[in-house]
């Protein structure tokens, strides 16, 4: 039985959420009921996600969301992998103002089937939790793709990005509330000539291209919001513990106490090179 899957991103900077994009869009166990955008510009992210759910032909429901943060002003620049919009088919106008509803009634016509996997700020999430605290004990799971946890670390981005909106998702109560963070993530790596060598399937041409202004100043992607997707298929993949992650909101740290009966698991442990062969296999057809 698929996986019911509603996706929150900010693609459209790190190349990693279209790399994450195109990953939902092949794996045959996913029904993808909805994508929402968050941060500046959500509306040209939007377009991004449209480019590979064209190419995919899936008819995906697309949503921006909040342009900025709970509180304070913006951290995320506007996505530079926009110029790609030119050279690709994609939507335009989009229902502006309806993310927290749709997901809102999505979750509620699939009690206790969706997967939320947010993979950006959690300012979107945080305005749903806030006008319908049923939601969190709503889903099947809360995946995200945030945090730093067993080692000593600046502030993970996206959580640096809105952590008052970080502080109010983990309050939450999911009955799986699951962080994949840069405890893991930061191992799963490929340079940028071998990952460019391995786009050569068409869902992924138009991710080859976005990621140009990626490219142009770092030399490698990291599958941070990847790992954490493929975490809903394929769990073994990471090793989890549990306990409870605090945010500091002055900031966006992130804090954690193991604790046999914590409201929160994270990822401990990777196996990166079976990620790799999971997701080229996923999206590719080879390993």
């Amino acid at each position: 039985m698929a996986e019911l899957v509603l996706l929150d991103t900010d693609i459209g900077n790190d190349i990693d959420d279209a790399v994450c994009l195109a990953y939902l869009l092949a794996q045959p166990d996913c029904e993808l009921l909805g994508i929402t955008t968050v941060t500046a510009a959500p509306v040209d992210r939007a377009s991004l996600a449209s480019v590979l759910c064209r190419i995919a032909g899936r008819d995906v429901p697309i949503r921006p969301g909040a342009g900025v943060p709970l509180v304070g002003p913006p951290v995320q620049a506007p996505p530079p992998q926009a110029a790609a919009l030119a050279r690709w088919p994609h939507d335009e106008v989009f229902p502006v103002g309806e993310a927290v509803e749709f997901m809102r009634r999505t979750i509620h016509a699939h009690p206790g089937e969706v997967t939320l996997l947010a993979i950006g700020p959690l300012t979107n999430l945080a305005l749903l939790f806030a006008v319908d605290p049923a939601v969190p004990s709503l889903l099947k799971r809360l995946v995200l793709m945030g945090g730093a946890f067993l080692e000593p670390s600046e502030a993970e981005w996206n959580i640096h990005n809105d952590p008052y909106a970080a502080a109010r998702v983990y309050a939450a109560s999911a009955r799986v509330h699951r962080s994949v963070g840069l405890d893991v993530t930061t191992k799963v790596r490929m340079n940028a000539d071998d990952f460019l060598a391995r786009c050569d399937h068409p869902l992924l041409h138009p991710v080859a291209d976005m990621a140009a202004s990626w490219f142009a100043e770092r030399p490698e992607v990291t599958f941070h919001d990847p790992l954490a997707a493929a975490t809903i298929f394929q769990p073994e993949l990471c090793g989890f513990a549990r306990g409870e992650v605090t945010v500091d909101t002055a900031d966006g740290g992130t804090r954690w106490r193991p604790r046999a009966d914590g409201p929160h698991e994270i990822a401990e442990t990777v196996d990166p090179d079976g990620f790799l062969r999971h997701y080229f296999t996923t999206v590719t057809g080879t390993p």
